[in-house]
């Protein structure tokens, strides 16, 4: 009997190998869906494109004999693909910090702004656009009031995460970000009533999610890579985490340094998705949520996936707001509110049930 019991029963090694092949599968999925929300943003605009045109336009061959490109291949390459590569990057350098977050406060309402990295940000940027400077002052203006908030954070609450004592911290930190996020905003109101009436549309598309200057995707891509390097290594153990500081102790987690890695790696995560396309909500919100109740919570598998799903989102997302009222364009961030309250409302229900 006690054969028999044990040769059905899987081993540890079997159920890692059942684990590892689910998460592949799941990844490969999203990875799926990427490609294809990724060929229907080069295709589909103001200009529709056949698809057979669209990979023609991407091969280096589409270049006219005198070396310049025809019509179809500028609109793919310099208008659509690094819009597209840039709606894919701040997605999924949201969700990841969404989820992130998410552990490291232990709150399922925790998300990427909630800790005024966006707030910073925006503040930053909008006095650079009062300034009139150039695009690329207000890009580094907008990451420097990130990194401000982000530094301003770190020294408010450096006893919480600093701290080696085996206790709950999450809640003080998730108030100061709170309250330094409330801080920002009362600043953003200020610039925004000060602000002169030829500047004030372009202030407001901004805050509400703009990839129009998405032409250079490259940045945010790379500390997307940078993010993922930092912190998927480090997945067994914010498994371990979640549990609680003390249980994360106990069991021989380094809490202080782990946590401060979490921080740093979700706030800078944050700052390049909102230096790169403004602030654009509910994606850091909604995708990891939606991630966990389908699949489990099991970081190993979550974070990966919440990047290829944010992606996935954002870039179907500035489609809809490319297409809907075309040739004018919506603001990215309206079309993810509108989708997000909705969905997020029916995953509280479902969970309920």
């Amino acid at each position: 009997m006690n054969r028999g019991s044990s040769s059905t029963t899987p081993t540890t090694s079997t159920l890692r190998v059942m684990n590892a092949k689910r998460a592949a599968a799941i990844w490969l999925a999203l990875a799926v869906v990427a490609l294809v929300v990724l060929m229907a943003s080069l295709a589909l605009g103001s200009v529709a494109l056949a698809p057979g045109r669209v990979l023609a336009a991407l091969m280096p061959s589409s270049t006219a004999p005198g070396g310049s490109a025809d019509l179809t291949a500028e609109i793919v390459r310099t208008l659509r693909l690094p819009r597209a590569l840039a709606g894919f990057a701040c997605g999924a350098l949201l969700a990841l910090a969404g989820a992130l977050l998410q552990v490291l406060l232990r709150n399922p309402l925790a998300e990427p702004y909630v800790l005024g990295v966006s707030g910073g940000a925006a503040t930053f940027a909008l006095v650079a656009m009062i300034a009139g400077v150039a695009w690329w002052i207000v890009d580094a203006s907008a990451f420097a009031g990130a990194f401000v908030s982000i530094l301003l954070v770190l020294g408010l609450a450096r006893r919480e995460l600093w701290r080696g004592e085996p206790q709950d911290t999450s809640p003080r930190l998730l108030l100061t970000g709170a309250v330094t996020a409330a801080g920002w905003g009362a600043l953003i109101t200020l610039l925004l009533n000060l602000a002169p009436d030829n500047r004030l549309r372009g202030m407001l598309f901004w805050l509400t999610g703009d990839l129009n200057g998405g032409a250079m995707p490259w940045t945010a891509l790379a500390v997307l890579a940078v993010a993922l390097l930092a912190i998927v290594p480090a997945a067994p153990r914010l498994n371990v985490l979640l549990r609680g500081d003390a249980a994360a102790q106990a069991l021989g987690v380094a809490v202080v340094p782990l946590r401060l890695r979490v921080y740093l790696v979700a706030s800078l995560a944050a700052a390049a998705a909102v230096t790169t396309a403004g602030t654009i909500g509910f994606v850091g919100l909604v995708v990891p949520h939606m991630l966990r109740l389908a699949f489990g919570n099991d970081q190993r598998m979550l974070l990966p996936a919440a990047a290829l799903g944010g992606g996935v989102a954002v870039m179907g997302a500035d489609l809809i707001a490319r297409t809907a009222i075309a040739p004018a364009q919506l603001p990215v961030g309206v079309i993810t509110s509108i989708i997000g309250v909705p969905v997020f409302l029916w995953m509280l229900l479902h969970r309920r049930r």
